[in-house]
């Protein structure tokens, strides 16, 4: 993998951030409120990765629009209760993005989050300038489609055979497949390395920080 990329793309939540229980609890919470029994975790984190919207509606399909609606509120409101710092992102990873920008590497973010919840995580951890671009699940397409990959690539100009998808979810890697790019998965958010593999990664990590032995 060494000089094959020039463009690394990362997954936010999960894959940078140590939010998975956190997502995961406030997808519960939510459910909750709005008078469902507890999802199942491991069927909460299958979710996690989409846009909240259509998270909501794989894991509760049979909640009218109304109900929907209340539930992206609540979890809304349960995520933004907790104050976001660098000390949530995985150990080494700000270390990791600084060093791979002065490598020379253009970094960017494709997440299910929204514009408003990148934005207040960007502040929080004080990593704006280290991003490219970055896109958003309510700005363009839900992952596992691929156009928020194509019009990173497309900001950017760097070649899609040069760019590297690097997430924690099935629909990470299910996007760079849609995108026909190349992805690395890694094994500290939502989905097992079984899972991972079957979408055809180049290397499944432990932790993303790994990802400096390899390019």
């Amino acid at each position: 993998m060494k000089n094959r990329f020039d463009l690394i793309i990362f997954d936010w939540d999960g894959t940078l951030i140590n939010s998975i229980d956190w997502i995961a609890g406030c997808i519960q919470r939510s459910a909750e409120r709005c008078g469902f029994v507890t999802p199942d975790y491991q069927a909460t984190k299958n979710v996690i990765g989409l846009s909240i919207e259509r998270a909501m509606q794989t894991l509760l399909p049979g909640a009218d629009e109304d109900t929907q609606n209340q539930l992206v509120t609540n979890y809304a409101e349960e995520y933004f209760s907790k104050q976001l710092s660098r000390e949530d992102f995985f150990p080494g990873v700000y270390d990791m993005l600084v060093q791979l920008q002065y490598t020379g590497f253009q970094l960017a973010v494709a997440t299910g989050k929204t514009r408003d919840g990148l934005a207040q995580a960007l502040h929080a951890t004080n990593t704006n300038d280290l991003f490219t671009v970055t896109r958003c699940a309510d700005e363009t397409q839900s992952k596992p489609h691929p156009k928020m990959l194509q019009e990173i690539i497309e900001v950017t100009g760097i070649a899609p055979e040069r760019a590297l998808m690097v997430g924690d979810s099935i629909h990470d890697l299910q996007m760079a497949l849609n995108a026909q790019i190349s992805s690395v998965g890694v094994l500290c958010g939502a989905n097992s390395e079984a899972l991972l593999q079957q979408y055809n990664p180049l290397v499944c990590l432990s932790q993303p920080t790994e990802l400096l032995n390899l390019i």
